[in-house]
């Protein structure tokens, strides 16, 4: 059995006096997770950054940023969904990695700040992200984007969000999108019957009652159990999807709901490229400035889509 990564032990031992998330009042949880910018290393420079603010689905305004990279002609977009438990995170937390995607890839990149849980639950994340999606299409160009070649991205609660929003746009009739980019994704917020979230569900940063704590925050009482959009594990068909990268963790307690997605895909006819980290945790994608494994992860991610847009 692979051990864990002896810098992300370090990592878990400092943090290990630091309270569980579900034990902490929402705002003190928002201020917690800005501890993670820290870790991410240095800001890359990028050939601009624009915010905008995108007309939501409910009279909303959802602000997102747009990061364009020093490459030429008309780039993929990747639209960026971050993590936090779909309640905690910020375009700010997600900015370097955006920041380095744009650069690795050569891709335009556009970093999400959905509305968050508990404030707005259930759906309205999705159909925020799904908004942005569809914004994309016919204003990319303007930040030097292409928006007939798209990917939706994300990590653990945002890889389900890119999750339903492929989902979504299989149904809702698009936009199309040709790759899905699943970080150690949430497939199944509620179900705690995967193998890890039993193994790992104490001592690596994440924790099942997180998990439960972000389960309560995100869904209303009345929440359909059978929504595939909400819960991608649950979808009876995942058929002509796009093609996927799906990320996992050996110590995370989402690594077998990601495996499991994975391969479902592939058995429904999608090209997946399952990245498997043996050594570390959830999160440990932004960790980029203390974990060298990071630097190999996001590597393997960039050449992925490289190769499927021909890059």
């Amino acid at each position: 059995m692979t051990s864990i990564d002896p810098v992300v032990a370090g990592l878990l031992e400092q943090l290990s006096a630091a309270p569980d998330f579900a034990d902490m009042p929402v705002a003190d949880a928002r201020g917690f997770v800005q501890a993670f910018i820290q870790m991410e290393g240095e800001a890359e420079e990028v050939a601009s950054i624009t915010d905008v603010n995108i007309p939501g689905p409910d009279g909303n305004e959802i602000a997102a940023r747009i990061y364009t990279p020093h490459t030429e002609g008309s780039r993929p977009v990747i639209l960026y969904f971050h993590g936090g438990g779909y309640a905690l995170c910020t375009l700010e937390i997600a900015d370097k990695p955006c920041r380095e995607l744009a650069n690795l890839t050569g891709c335009v990149v556009v970093n999400v700040e959905y509305r968050l849980a508990p404030e707005d639950r259930a759906p309205a994340q999705l159909t925020d992200c799904y908004a942005v999606t569809q914004w994309a299409v016919g204003n990319i160009s303007e930040f030097g984007g292409d928006g007939s070649r798209l990917a939706v991205s994300g990590d653990s609660a945002g890889g389900a969000l890119a999750a339903g929003v492929a989902l979504m746009a299989r149904d809702q009739g698009g936009p199309a999108i040709d790759l899905q980019i699943l970080i150690y994704p949430i497939t199944d917020v509620q179900d705690s019957t995967f193998p890890s979230r039993t193994e790992n569900g104490s001592g690596y940063l994440l924790t099942q009652r997180s998990m439960d704590y972000f389960a309560d925050l995100y869904l209303t009482p009345d929440q359909d159990p059978k929504d595939p959009y909400v819960f991608p594990a649950r979808a009876t068909d995942l058929s002509n999807l796009p093609d996927a990268v799906v990320i996992t963790a050996g110590f995370d307690p989402l690594r077998d709901e990601g495996t499991q997605y994975a391969e479902k895909l592939a058995a429904a006819g999608s090209k997946v490229t399952h990245l498997h980290n043996a050594s570390m945790i959830h999160g440990f994608m932004w960790m980029g400035g203390v974990v060298a494994q990071q630097k190999v992860a996001v590597g393997q991610l960039a050449d992925a889509v490289k190769e499927k847009w021909s890059l």
